[in-house]
């Protein structure tokens, strides 16, 4: 059985970092592209980031040069390291395998002004 475990959020003031976390068991995630995902209450769940099975990136414009995305193959995890954060870039955050019907239960990332 799959399982996604995401980690690493909190509360962070403007400008702040935070580095998110996905535990993935049941999966190898090396195999797969990995995206992280976020969503605020009444809206869609957008994706913020995706890395492939080779290691190649895209990220969404509003996070581009602020966030990366990367993995660790012998942790089988999938990090998100969040910089010069926002106010609008507070929503829970999910890692997702792209492709697949598996979802975690999400992080919350609150960014204060």
């Amino acid at each position: 059985q799959v399982q996604l475990v995401e980690s690493g959020g909190g509360l962070v003031q403007a400008g702040g970092s935070l580095r998110l976390s996905c535990a993935a068991s049941g999966l190898i995630s090396s195999i797969v592209s990995m995206g992280w995902y976020r969503q605020v209450p009444g809206k869609q769940r957008e994706l913020v980031a995706a890395i492939s099975s080779g290691g190649r990136t895209n990220y969404a414009d509003s996070v581009k040069g602020r966030f990366i995305i990367s993995r660790d193959n012998a942790k089988n995890t999938v990090y998100l390291q969040m910089n010069s954060l926002k106010p609008e870039d507070t929503a829970v955050y999910y890692c997702h395998p792209e492709g697949l019907g598996y979802w975690g239960q999400g992080t919350q990332v609150t960014v204060s002004s």
